[in-house]
């Protein structure tokens, strides 16, 4: 069984040239916003030496290693949460990933301009976590309602689950993001 990762940033911050580094493909990488739309997806194995320790001990047929499927995902921008840009389509397919690597853009290219014009990695990182967070918790507060509902009808797991999104939603209402959470 694999693990899926979606690579995210802001438009033009060389997610979908990572994306072709990791899979060795040539996914579509502009110099223009919201090059991709639809989200590229290629699978890699992940090398495990341990994998190669038991296939000396055990006769198979086939060594099949773990594989990592990463998804090169549309830009993200401001407003995100609310429907900017492709906002809604972007959380969406975020919201299907196992994980997330935050892709920042670090570098200077007059061929290649930045979203807001200036080169801010720091702002970047800050755009894109705030956009996450909005988005969680709304994700949080549909969740409350139906999990309270079964709660009180006695469903021990949705009590339990009452409880985590309690804390989730204490966290981001600190501006903590959810993953820091215990």
């Amino acid at each position: 069984m694999g693990f899926t990762c979606g690579l995210v940033g802001l438009p033009n911050a060389g997610k979908s040239t990572l994306f072709g580094a990791l899979t060795r493909t040539k996914a579509l990488a502009g110099n223009y916003a919201f090059t991709t739309i639809e989200p590229n997806s290629g699978i890699v194995p992940v090398p495990d030496k341990r994998l190669d320790i038991i296939s000396q001990h055990i006769k198979a047929d086939k060594i099949v290693p773990t594989t990592m499927e990463f998804v090169d995902i549309a830009g993200l921008i401001k407003g995100a949460s609310k429907g900017e840009g492709l906002g809604n389509k972007f959380l969406g397919h975020i919201r299907e990933m196992d994980a997330i690597a935050h892709v920042v853009r670090c570098f200077e290219d007059s061929n290649v301009p930045h979203v807001s014009d200036t080169i801010d990695p720091v702002s970047d990182i800050d755009t894109i976590n705030t956009e996450l967070m909005i988005a969680d918790m709304e994700t949080l507060d549909r969740r409350k309602t139906k999990t309270e509902k079964l709660a009180k009808s006695g469903d021990k797991e949705a009590r339990m689950q009452v409880e985590v999104i309690a804390k989730l939603s204490e966290a981001i209402d600190q501006n903590q993001p959810a993953r820091t959470v215990e």
